[in-house]
């Protein structure tokens, strides 16, 4: 863990003093590919510690407070880089649209796809709390749909923007509704957000000897002992590292796709892979460890906080500094999220899951991918 943390930091260092110097380097093939494999392999690193963490403090509080945790800080992590890009850039009006719908494809149909085929590869069926993930989808569908595809059909503007009207007013809907499913959750409805009971029927395959069936609590990681505080702090120390670096690995990237004559969107997508990444391991490590529930927390929690503080950060920023600020999605792309709302809906609408529906929504995942190559 120490090592760890002083090799994240000294690289965070090494590009705070001399990152001009660095990415002046990117000419050179075999400088660039160095500097990628740097980046990224320190943040990685720095997300299994930040997963580790996370875990431990999931097993403490609980659920859905320890997912929660995880959920609210990358997504923090996401909205300040988000905003420092549009910040810096000034001329970044689909930034916030295409990072929301990076983030919605890959968590709801990329990691949902891999985690239930592994997790039905070797569990069969896995079983969840169906009033937690109805929560989800019921507060997912408004943020989506509202912020992401009404754009195109007002006739107040064109081209996907809003009016300051409108801006406030979705604004001020997204921190209502969000801060509310915040407080349920939370509160009077958290019983919906944990590992169903016995109550909702065996599991469908007979439990071996030596079968081990994990508690609400059980996380996979020993606790160290130590305050709670602690294991927060420990959590930052892990998660600022990544947001510092996305900025520098954004660089190498935009560098890349230009010389590749990749698509501009490739670049979003990458980043927004490597800020999720914590929460994906975490996701897949409860799948595979029959603990379904806490992944949905994840997953779907991700969305909806994407969403829920994205959104108005964005429309802030563009009210605030007059930039134009495109949320709607092209014809294809809103086609493609549609068929991912209503397949999650039928996916978390019964109380098993199964590989069958994993392969639907990684099937989706692959036409999405096709999309940013093709359009």
């Amino acid at each position: 863990m120490i090592l760890r943390l002083a090799c994240a930091w000294a690289t965070v260092a090494a590009f705070l003093l001399f990152g001009g110097s660095l990415l002046g380097q990117l000419g050179a093939p075999l400088a660039s590919a160095a500097i990628f494999l740097w980046l990224l392999g320190i943040i990685i690193w720095a997300a299994f510690g930040v997963v580790h963490e996370a875990e431990i403090l999931a097993g403490r509080l609980g659920e859905p407070f320890g997912t929660l945790i995880l959920t609210l800080s990358i997504v923090i992590i996401e909205v300040a880089l988000i905003s420092a890009v549009m910040l810096g850039a000034k001329g970044a009006p689909t930034l916030g649209r295409d990072t929301m719908f990076a983030v919605l494809m890959i968590v709801l149909n990329g990691v949902v796809g891999i985690g239930l085929l592994v997790g039905g590869r070797r569990h069969f069926a896995q079983s969840y709390n169906l009033k937690g993930a109805s929560s989800y989808l019921a507060v997912i569908i408004p943020l989506t749909v509202i912020p992401l595809m009404l754009p195109n059909f007002t006739t107040s503007t064109s081209n996907g923007t809003l009016t300051t009207l409108q801006s406030v007013s979705f604004s001020l809907f997204t921190i209502a509704l969000y801060g509310a499913f915040l407080v349920l959750q939370t509160g009077r409805h958290r019983s919906f957000f944990q590992e169903p009971t016995r109550e909702q029927g065996p599991l469908p395959r007979t439990a071996m000897p030596g079968d081990d069936e994990p508690s609400e609590d059980d996380h996979g990681h020993d606790d160290p002992g130590g305050t709670t505080a602690k294991h927060v702090v420990l959590l930052l120390a892990n998660i600022l590292p990544i947001v510092i670096l996305a900025k520098s690995l954004a660089a190498v990237l935009d560098f890349g796709i230009i010389k590749l004559g990749a698509p501009v969107a490739l670049g979003g997508i990458l980043i927004a892979m490597v800020v999720f990444t914590p929460e994906c391991i975490a996701a897949l490590r409860a799948i595979s460890a029959n603990q379904l529930q806490r992944a949905i927390n994840l997953c779907l929690g991700a969305a909806a906080s994407t969403l829920g503080l994205t959104v108005p950060a964005v429309l802030a920023i563009g009210l605030l500094t007059g930039q134009e600020v495109v949320l709607g999605l092209s014809g294809s792309n809103m086609v493609i999220l549609a068929m991912t709302l209503l397949l999650s809906t039928l996916t978390f609408t019964g109380t098993r899951t199964t590989m069958l529906e994993g392969a639907v929504h990684l099937a989706v995942f692959f036409v999405f991918l096709v999309l940013v190559f093709s359009p």
